[in-house]
C-alpha cells in the first residue's frame, strides 16, 4: 500500500500555489480587499441595512477570483474534459480541498459561501445526467457564462432531514392551451436566491407522504409569478443568502420537469457523497490550520518567562486534535480513493457509511480545533483579529447541513447493526440461525 500523494496531484498542488501567489493574492491585496478577510470581514461582506445580504463588492470580488481561476484552467478541475475540466478524481478533490483550507482564510478558498478556485459544480453534472437534450444544450453553456444560476429548493419550514413528508405540491394544469403544472408550497434555505435565475424546486406530484417515489424536481424561473422571497434568515455567520421562499399558484410548462417524473429524490442524492467527502476534507484542512497556528503561537508566547508550549495543559489537547487529524486524513483519502473505483450506485451501496463517518467527524473536529485555538490564543483568539471565531461559526453550520451529524450517525449505525447496507442479509441469517436461543450457546450434542 502506498500512502504518498500521487505525483500528478502533488505537482498540481504546487501549480495551484503558484497561481494563488501570482493571481489571487495580489487581487486580495488591492483596493483594500483585505477588509473582507481581516477583523472587518463580517461588516465588509454584509449589507446589514439591506436585509443582511452579501454586499455587491464582495460578490464581485469572488466572481473575479473565479473568472481568473477558470481562465487559468483550475476552476473546472473536477468536471469532465468535455466541459473544460480535468476529470478530477474524488481523491484529488479531497487532497486539494484540505490543502487549500489548511492555508487559512483567503480569496483562494473562502468556505463561508462555498467559494474556491477549485469549483465543486454539482449542478453541471446534474444537468448532464438528468437533463433533457434541450436542457443540456441550453443550460450547461448558460451556467458557465453565469446566465443560469439555480438554487436548491428541498428543505421546508416543517420538514428538514425528512424530505419525503414535504408539503409542497404540484398538480397538472393546462393554461392557455399549454400543459403544465401548478405548484404551491414553501421552501427554506434556498441559498443564493437573490442572484438566481431558477430554483430546482422539489414537489410531490404523486404518492403518499413518507414515500420516496412521487417527488418531482422542476426548474422554476426565479421571477415566475407567485415566487416570493418572504425573508432572509440571519445566521451565525453573516452575510446571509438563505431565504424562505413561497410558491403560490406558480405555473410551469411540462418541459420544466428536471429528471424523471416522480423520481426527483434521485437528483437530490446524486452528488451527496461527493459533496460530503469534499466538505470533510475542507473541515479537516481548517482544523489543521487551527492546530498549526496554535502550536506556533504557543512556542512564541512566553507568560511567566517561559514558552506557553511547555505547559502540558496546552500540549495535550493539541496532541489529541493532531492525532485525530492524522487518523481522519487516512479515512478520508482511503474513502475518496475507493469512490473513484466505483460508480455512484456502487458508492451508495458499499461506501455510504464511510462517507458519513468522514463528514460528521471532520465537521465536529473542526469546531473543536477552532475552539481550542481560541483558548490557546486567549483574548486575541476570541477577537475578530484572528480567524478562529469565523472558522468556528462557519463550520458549525456543517454539523447541521449536508445531512446533520445525527442523520449521518444514524446511517452509520444502520450499516453497523445490519438494519441497512451490505450487512443486512448477514444479520438476518444470524437471527434466523439462533431460532430462539437468546444466549447463542450451541447445543451440547453438536
Amino acid at each position: 500500500m502506498n500512502f504518498d500523494i500521487p505525483p500528478e496531484i502533488a505537482a498540481y498542488l504546487d501549480e495551484l500555489d503558484r497561481f494563488i501567489e501570482a493571481e489571487i493574492a495580489p487581487l486580495q491585496a488591492q483596493d483594500d480587499n483585505q477588509r473582507f478577510f481581516d477583523h472587518r470581514r463580517e461588516w465588509a461582506r454584509t449589507d446589514f441595512e439591506g436585509g443582511g445580504l452579501p454586499r455587491r463588492e464582495w460578490e464581485d470580488l469572488l466572481r473575479e477570483a473565479r473568472r481568473r481561476a477558470d481562465a487559468a484552467g483550475h476552476y473546472r478541475y473536477a468536471l469532465p474534459r468535455e466541459y473544460g475540466g480535468q476529470d478530477g478524481t474524488n481523491l484529488g478533490m479531497a487532497i486539494i480541498r484540505e490543502h487549500l483550507a489548511a492555508k487559512g482564510m483567503g480569496l483562494h478558498n473562502d468556505l463561508q459561501n462555498e467559494h474556491s478556485i477549485i469549483g465543486n459544480l454539482p449542478g453541471i453534472l446534474m444537468l448532464r445526467d438528468f437533463g433533457t437534450e434541450a436542457q443540456r444544450t441550453t443550460l450547461i453553456p448558460a451556467a458557465f457564462e453565469g446566465r443560469f444560476i439555480a438554487t436548491f429548493g428541498l428543505t421546508e419550514p416543517e420538514h428538514g432531514s425528512d424530505a419525503t413528508h414535504m408539503d409542497t405540491r404540484a398538480v397538472p394544469e393546462v393554461r392557455d392551451g399549454v400543459s403544465g403544472w401548478r405548484i404551491d408550497g414553501e421552501k427554506m434555505w434556498t441559498t443564493g436566491m437573490h442572484v438566481a435565475t431558477h430554483c430546482m424546486l422539489f414537489a410531490r406530484t404523486a404518492g403518499a407522504d413518507g414515500e420516496a417515489r412521487g417527488i418531482t424536481c422542476f426548474l422554476v424561473p426565479a421571477d415566475a409569478p407567485g415566487v416570493r422571497i418572504e425573508e432572509y434568515l440571519w445566521t451565525f455567520n453573516m452575510p446571509t443568502d438563505h431565504p424562505r421562499v413561497s410558491f403560490t399558484n406558480v405555473w410551469v410548462p411540462e418541459d420544466a420537469i428536471f429528471g424523471p417524473l416522480g423520481g426527483g429524490l434521485m437528483l437530490a442524492q446524486h452528488f451527496v457523497h461527493e459533496n460530503r467527502i469534499r466538505q470533510a476534507a475542507s473541515s479537516l484542512g481548517a482544523a489543521v490550520y487551527c492546530i498549526e497556528e496554535s502550536v506556533r503561537y504557543a512556542r512564541l508566547r512566553k507568560p511567566f518567562g517561559e514558552a506557553l508550549a511547555k505547559n502540558q495543559a496546552i500540549q495535550f489537547p493539541l496532541v489529541e486534535l493532531a492525532t485525530q487529524c492524522e487518523m481522519l486524513r487516512l479515512l478520508i483519502r482511503k474513502t475518496a480513493w475507493q469512490m473513484d473505483q466505483m460508480s455512484k450506485p456502487e458508492v451508495e451501496r458499499r461506501l455510504s457509511d464511510k462517507v458519513s463517518m468522514c463528514n460528521y467527524w471532520a465537521n465536529r473536529l473542526c469546531c473543536e480545533a477552532a475552539d481550542r485555538a481560541m483558548q490557546v490564543h486567549g483574548g486575541i483568539g476570541y477577537s475578530r483579529h484572528k480567524p478562529f471565531e469565523h472558522i468556528y461559526r462557519h463550520h458549525r453550520r456543517y454539523r447541521i447541513t449536508e445531512g446533520s451529524e445525527e442523520i449521518q450517525i444514524r446511517k452509520v449505525a444502520g450499516w453497523l447493526f445490519g438494519y441497512m447496507g451490505p450487512r443486512k442479509q448477514e444479520f438476518a441469517a444470524l437471527e434466523a440461525g439462533y431460532q430462539g436461543n437468546r444466549f447463542g450457546v450451541r447445543d451440547a450434542a453438536e
